[in-house]
């Protein structure tokens, strides 16, 4: 192992089994509360939502992970105030942690709050700023998507790959709609408009994490979005990654966890995916 590496065991403890059992565990308390939920209240925006699940997920995540990691970081969706600055602000504060869990407990909220079975518990650890560890669970299908960096991404215990679509022509994939209405879901819009005559399909399903999970699987080609957050691509871009696939922001550079117009796909369909959004963006 590089010695730049961190292992991934400390004290007998394992960062892939902790967030595993942090993702179940909310996921299954998650799965009962449907339907039964309280509180709803809008965030950002009205198309943002968020119950008294989300927090009550969040605080179990972060509770069991310091049981475990005391020192560590810790970075979720509900401890930090509405919109894309206060995000951007979060993620730069926790900027110099050495190991820092990245943490959106129900990504899908809408679905959540209307029945709809798409949304997941979405759990990362960078160390150092990169992404070692990626879980997202599907409490609704029961479908656990995990990898680690250097060993490959599972799903029910069986290695992911990506698609082999080799042109947008053949290839579904997904984006969604953007809670910031003025800037990112204009842009979003005019991707869907550009891309639709000229791929297989599009779908928007109402989770990014879920999405880039799909993606690592090969059930999607490719997915892009805008004004995400770290804790919506952290654990599911290195899913794509440990399953051949390939991230990266819109101009085409090379995915971080601070970036927020993502575009992840097979690797195959990449370029001529990234050349149509800019040239959509252009118009």
């Amino acid at each position: 192992m590089d010695a730049n590496q961190p292992e991934s065991i400390i004290g007998g403890k394992s960062f892939t089994a902790v967030a595993v059992n942090c993702a179940a565990k909310a996921g299954e308390w998650i799965k009962s509360k449907m339907g039964n939920f309280t509180q709803l209240d809008t965030k950002y925006s009205m198309h943002d939502l968020v119950t008294e699940v989300d927090k009550g997920a969040e605080r179990m995540i972060r509770n069991l992970i310091a049981t475990h990691f005391p020192t560590h970081s810790f970075l979720g969706e509900e401890g930090v105030e509405p919109g894309p600055e206060a995000s951007a602000k979060a993620l730069q504060d926790v900027s110099e942690a050495e190991y820092l869990w990245i943490v959106d407990p129900v990504d899908g909220t809408t679905n959540y709050v209307h029945g709809f079975p798409f949304y997941s518990v979405s759990i990362a650890l960078a160390y150092r700023g990169q992404v070692i560890v990626g879980v997202v669970y599907d409490p609704s299908r029961d479908e656990l998507f995990v990898a680690e960096r250097g060993k490959g991404a599972y799903v029910h215990g069986r290695r992911m790959q990506v698609s082999k679509e080799a042109g947008l022509n053949k290839s579904l994939i997904a984006t969604g709609f953007p809670a910031e209405q003025h800037v990112a879901l204009p842009a979003n819009m005019k991707g869907i408009q550009a891309l639709a005559p000229k791929v297989r399909n599009l779908r928007v399903a109402g989770s990014a994490a879920l999405h880039l999970a799909y993606v690592a699987a090969g059930r999607l080609s490719g997915f892009w979005e805008y004004n995400l957050s770290s804790w919506d691509i952290a654990a599911g871009s290195l899913l794509v990654e440990e399953a051949g696939g390939r991230l990266s922001d819109l101009s085409g550079r090379p995915y971080d966890i601070a970036v927020r117009n993502v575009s992840a796909s097979n690797g195959l369909i990449h370029e001529e995916l990234l050349e149509e959004l800019q040239a959509a963006a252009r118009t």
